[in-house]
């Protein structure tokens, strides 16, 4: 009896070499799963990447843009101020001017920050000086635009310059 035992105990070579090869089966597989994760996730890393420069490549230009905007904002507002009718055309045509600029800069993703009244945060706004504030409310908040700031799909590219009322 003690012999049959033995010999139901002793392993078939052939059984011995299934379970190595499906462990190394095993093995190859999972090797192959993890390749592929990797893979996938340098795919979707370089994807995200690839969108985030095209959103930002014109940044350059936006930024170079931004003097002549300002210019023709301060150009709007002192003509609007005159109160010769017959710079009234050329009112009109400023006017015109500005908006399809400023629509042609927001279809590219140029939004401007708001300043005005806003409680000052250093994400957005770069503080010139300190004023008394003309009000208990307006502590701690912008009292005064010097210069607009620009975000570029959500990337702030130039703070607003401001006065904080104290």
């Amino acid at each position: 009896m003690e012999k049959e035992t033995k010999k139901k105990k002793k392993t078939n070579p052939k059984d011995e070499e299934i379970s190595l090869l499906e462990a190394t089966v095993e093995e190859l597989n999972d090797k192959y799963l993890r390749l592929y994760s990797e893979f996938d996730n340098y795919r979707r890393r370089t994807l995200k990447e690839k969108n985030d420069l095209s959103k930002t490549a014109a940044e350059d230009i936006m930024v170079s843009l931004l003097p002549v905007l300002d210019d023709l904002e301060r150009a709007l507002k002192s003509t609007l101020r005159s109160a010769d009718d017959q710079e009234v055309v050329s009112k009109e045509g400023l006017v015109l001017i500005y908006q399809k600029f400023n629509s042609l800069l927001a279809q590219k993703g140029l939004e401007p920050i708001t300043a005005m009244g806003e409680t000052f945060n250093v994400d957005f706004h770069d503080a010139i000086t300190n004023i008394p504030a003309p009000s208990e409310e307006m502590k701690g908040r912008v009292v005064e635009e010097v210069e607009r700031g620009y975000q570029l799909n959500d990337k702030v590219i130039r703070y607003a310059k401001v006065i904080v009322g104290s």
